[in-house]
């Protein structure tokens, strides 16, 4: 059975915090009164009952005391760590950002090179197709090569934060 996340761990701790915390409020509250009597015995008698009433609603609320600071500082505990594996968690994703990066750069790079390479390439057939195009149209009555006029190649700019690819016209 998988464990609770972390996050359910401390929800669970803050509730059981409350319950105690409203089990103290509770028996705060519960104070029995000295019955009058007008007999000295049984004034004494109710006193006493008080007293050892009190001394183990005292030593209950010494527990429920101890038991919230308890809780309280495994609550801290819990939520540092996940503090920390939030910091560590983000720590990961920054340096797979900074490794992709890296990668996009390289691929970027390279594009930008192919681009240059096709461009002339594309260029090297026009200055052929300009030269060849009215001998060709004389003697088979069509274009030799057409679509010149929206030739593009991508081309990958950044400005450090944002990646853009564009397409430049030849």
């Amino acid at each position: 059975m998988p464990s609770p996340s972390p996050q359910t761990d401390i929800q669970e701790l803050r509730d059981y915090i409350r319950s105690l915390q409203t089990e103290r409020a509770n028996l705060c509250k519960v104070i029995l009164p000295v019955q009058t009597s007008d007999r000295p015995d049984e004034i004494v008698q109710a006193c006493r009952d008080r007293a050892r009433l009190t001394i183990e609603q005292s030593a209950e609320l010494k527990g429920i005391d101890d038991a919230i600071a308890a809780l309280e500082a495994q609550l801290l505990e819990k939520q540092a760590g996940l503090l920390a594996l939030a910091d560590s968690r983000e720590d990961q994703q920054r340096a797979e950002i900074e490794q992709g990066k890296l990668e996009a750069q390289r691929h970027a790079e390279r594009i930008n090179e192919i681009a240059i390479e096709l461009a002339q390439e594309v260029r090297a057939l026009r200055d052929i197709a300009d030269r060849l195009s009215p001998l060709y149209w004389d003697i088979e009555g069509r274009p030799f090569i057409t679509g010149f006029k929206r030739v593009t190649v991508p081309q990958v700019r950044s400005d450090r934060r944002v990646w853009t690819v564009v397409n430049r016209v030849i």
